[in-house]
């Protein structure tokens, strides 16, 4: 089983961005954390991260050959219509993962328009949203594999 990880915008400064919020995990050390577990799992993974939302739409574009999707849109959780549009094109499960706890923040960050279109949502768990996004994918994908 082949999973997509895809980290939205800003994720690059994991580590030395608002600690306070986000931890002091970089995003290397996630993307070793997900390997490790994805090993563990027997998945493959390709990770990507990007900063621009025409990427991202790309990336999940070209996703149909993957079992299943892990994203965390970042700032464009709250914005993008267009990733939204593109989760809900590609037919695959996707699970939108979050760092911190988006229904505890500022009233903006408390609206998702990516999760109406996943197929679940995991908040609030520090750099382990990443692991039991990519455990939920896994679950998910085998539960469609089987039903097919």
């Amino acid at each position: 089983m082949k999973i997509l990880v895809i980290h939205g915008p800003n994720l690059n400064l994991l580590g030395s961005r608002e600690t306070n919020i986000y931890g002091s995990k970089t995003l290397d050390e996630i993307n070793d954390s997900l390997n490790t577990l994805a090993a563990e799992l027997g998945l493959e993974l390709v990770i990507h991260q990007s900063n621009h939302e025409g990427e991202i739409v790309d990336l999940i574009q070209s996703a149909r050959r993957y079992s299943a999707i892990v994203i965390n849109p970042a700032a464009y959780t709250h914005t993008s219509i267009a990733i939204r549009d593109a989760i809900a094109a590609v037919n695959i499960p996707a699970v939108e993962v979050h760092l911190s706890n988006i229904h505890e923040r500022e009233e903006f960050r408390r609206r998702s328009l990516i999760a109406p279109a996943a197929s679940g949502q995991i908040s609030g768990f520090a750099s382990e949203s990443y692991l039991l996004g990519l455990r939920a994918a896994a679950f998910i994908a085998n539960a469609k594999k089987s039903a097919s």
